[in-house]
C-alpha cells in the first residue's frame, strides 16, 4: 500500500513541477488584460488538451494570478464552449482561447461622431439605429459586439415609475417592490407550480394525483397549475382536459432541439415557427379555442435575446417565463420588459433582451437549497427544483419547500414558483407525497393560493388585499369544474411525416386525425409543398 502512495505522491510532484514551469516567463499582467474573470484559455497548444486556465484577483495585493482547472481523464476542455467533454466532441484543442471580438467605441472622452451616429471599433460613424439590430453594418462588425442588457446604445431605459403604471405596465428600481403599494400583511402569498415537458401516461396520474380537485384556495376555488407543453410525445386529449379543468396550457416550443445554441441564436423566424407553430398544434388538437395561450418557456432556459420577445410581442404572447433571478435576500416580483430589467441577466449564455418590449417576464427567482440556511455557507440557487443537486431525499425536499416558503412569505411576498420536470417528481414516491403534504398545509392558512402564471399577472394588474380576495373576478374563472372529460377514448392517430424520416409516432387527440405528424414546416400536419 505504502508503495502505491510514494508513486502517486511522486505523480502529483511531478506534475506541479510541470505546472510551475509552464507559468516560469509568463506575464501574468499581460495575458490577463481586458480578459473576463470567468473565461478560462490555454497557455500553449502543447499536451493533453485537459488543462486551462483563468485570472483571478487573489494574488499579493489583490493582483491578477492565473489559476488552473484540469479535465478528468478521457475529458478535454473546449474553449468555445467553455466545458469539459470527451476528446473526441473537443474540436479546438489547437487554439488557445475564444476569439476575441472588436467593441465599438462607446465612451469617450470627446465625442467622435457628429449627433444620433455612433463610432465601430475602426472609427467609422453609422447611425445609432444600426447598432445592435442584429445585423452586422461596421466593416469590422463591431455594431453586434456590444449588445448586452447593459451595453446596447438602444437599450430600453431604466425603471421609471411615472411613465409605467399598472395595468399595463409594471416596473421597480430593484424588483423587490409590491404592487399597488399595499402592506406585505395583506398580500396573498401567490405559488405557481409549473411543468416542462410532453404530457402523456408518463405523467397524467402525477397531475391527478396532485390536482384532484378536493383541494381548495381559501376562495373555494380548485388549486391551479401551469403546463409548459412540448410537441413531441404529447396527448392533445389530456392537455384539452387539463384545461377544462382550469389549468393553464403554455407552450415550450415544438421541436425541443437539443443543440443549446440553437436557442440562443435563434432568429425570429426560428421562434416564430417553434412557439407560434407549437400553440397552432395545442389550439387545434386539443382544441383550445379560447386564446387563452398566452405564455411560453425556452428550451433549457435558453433565452433568445431581443429576436425572441419581438416575435413575442407581434403574436400576442403576454409572457415569457425563461429568466432567471439570482439568489437574493428579496425575491423579485414579475414585471414588464418595457423598461430595462431589474436584476443582473442570470442563467444560461446571457442573451436577455436589452430592448423595450411589451412583455410580461414572469422571472424565476432562484430557490435557496441550504440544509440548513442559519448555519450552511452560502450554495448557489437552483431555478427548477429537480436542478437543486443536493435534494436527494423526501426529508430535505420538504425543507427546501418551507425554507423557501419563508423567504418569501416573511419579506415581500413575490410570487414562489415551483418549476418541476414531472419525471423528477415521479423518480421517487416520497417527493410526489411531500409535495402535496406541502400544498395541504398551505391551503390551512387563509393566505395562501396555488394559482397560474395568467391568475398571476391578473392580481398584478389589479392588486387586491387579502380581505377582498373572495370576490375577486379573475380568479373565479373555471372555479371548480365538475364533469367528464371530452372524449374517453381519444383517437391514436399513427402518423409520419417527411421532416422526421423513419419514424411513426402517435398522436392522440379527441379531434380528427391529420395527414402527416405536425411538425416545424407543416404545424397543422395538412401537408406541405416543397
Amino acid at each position: 500500500m505504502a508503495h502505491w502512495w510514494a508513486i502517486l505522491s511522486i505523480l502529483m510532484l511531478s506534475s506541479a513541477i510541470a505546472q510551475q514551469d509552464k507559468l516560469e516567463g509568463v506575464d501574468v499582467e499581460e495575458v490577463c488584460a481586458d480578459r473576463p474573470a470567468d473565461e478560462y484559455f490555454r497557455l500553449d497548444t502543447e499536451g493533453d488538451c485537459r488543462e486551462v486556465y483563468r485570472c483571478d484577483s487573489a494574488g499579493e495585493n489583490g493582483s491578477n494570478r492565473l489559476a488552473p482547472i484540469r479535465c478528468a481523464g478521457g475529458l478535454a476542455f473546449d474553449v468555445l464552449r467553455q466545458l469539459c467533454d470527451w476528446k473526441s466532441n473537443v474540436k479546438n484543442c489547437d487554439i488557445n482561447e475564444k476569439p476575441r471580438k472588436v467593441k465599438p467605441i462607446l465612451k469617450t472622452d470627446e465625442p467622435i461622431c457628429s449627433e444620433g451616429k455612433l463610432s465601430c471599433g475602426d472609427g467609422e460613424c453609422l447611425d445609432k439605429e444600426l447598432f445592435c439590430n442584429g445585423k452586422a453594418d461596421c466593416k469590422d462588425e463591431s455594431d453586434e459586439n456590444a449588445c448586452s442588457v447593459d451595453e446596447d446604445p438602444n437599450r430600453a431605459p431604466e425603471c421609471d415609475p411615472t411613465q409605467c403604471a399598472l395595468p399595463d405596465c409594471f416596473c421597480s428600481a430593484d424588483g423587490t417592490r409590491i404592487p399597488g403599494g399595499i402592506e406585505p400583511q395583506q398580500v396573498p402569498q401567490m405559488i405557481t407550480i409549473t411543468f416542462n415537458g410532453a404530457v402523456n401516461v408518463d405523467n397524467i396520474d402525477l397531475y391527478e394525483d396532485i390536482f384532484n380537485g378536493q383541494r381548495q384556495n381559501p376562495n373555494g376555488c380548485s388549486i391551479k397549475g401551469t403546463f409548459f407543453v412540448s410537441h413531441k410525445y404529447t396527448n392533445y386529449s389530456a392537455v384539452q382536459d387539463l384545461h377544462r379543468r382550469g389549468h393553464e396550457i403554455s407552450v415550450f416550443s415544438l421541436t425541443h432541439k437539443d443543440d443549446p445554441n440553437y436557442w440562443t441564436g435563434g432568429s425570429y423566424d426560428d421562434w416564430l415557427a417553434e412557439m407560434a407553430g407549437s400553440r397552432l398544434i395545442v389550439e387545434r388538437f386539443a382544441n383550445i379555442t379560447d386564446g387563452s395561450i398566452i405564455g411560453m418557456r425556452a428550451p433549457y432556459l435558453r433565452v433568445g435575446g431581443n429576436k425572441q420577445f419581438e416575435m413575442m410581442a407581434d403574436q400576442f404572447f403576454v409572457y415569457d417565463a425563461s429568466i432567471t433571478a439570482s439568489l437574493g435576500r428579496v425575491p423579485i416580483w414579475p414585471y414588464t420588459l418595457y423598461f430595462r430589467m431589474p436584476h443582473k441577466c442570470n442563467g444560461n449564455a446571457h442573451n436577455c433582451p436589452s430592448r423595450s418590449h411589451p412583455v410580461w417576464e414572469m422571472v424565476m427567482n432562484e430557490l435557496d437549497r441550504r440544509d440548513d440556511p442559519t448555519f450552511d455557507e452560502s450554495l448557489p440557487g437552483c431555478h427548477m427544483v429537480d436542478s437543486c443537486s443536493n435534494v436527494a431525499s423526501g426529508e430535505q425536499f420538504a425543507r427546501l419547500l418551507r425554507h423557501n416558503f419563508n423567504r418569501h412569505y416573511n419579506s415581500n411576498r413575490a410570487p414562489l414558483g415551483l418549476h418541476f420536470h414531472a419525471s423528477w417528481l415521479k423518480s421517487k414516491k416520497e417527493y410526489r407525497d411531500e409535495l402535496i403534504k406541502f400544498i395541504e398545509e398551505m391551503l390551512g392558512r387563509n393566505d395562501v393560493f396555488f394559482v397560474t402564471n395568467l391568475q398571476v399577472i391578473q392580481w398584478m394588474q389589479n392588486p387586491t388585499e387579502l380581505n377582498s380576495l373572495r370576490d375577486f373576478q379573475e380568479w373565479k374563472e373555471k372555479c371548480d369544474v365538475k364533469g367528464q372529460p371530452y372524449c374517453s377514448l381519444p383517437n391514436a392517430c399513427p402518423l409520419t411525416t417527411r421532416e422526421l424520416p423513419g419514424e411513426t409516432l402517435r398522436l392522440f387527440t379527441c379531434m380528427e386525425c391529420p395527414n402527416n405528424y405536425p411538425w416545424i414546416l407543416d404545424p397543422t400536419g395538412d401537408g406541405f409543398s416543397v
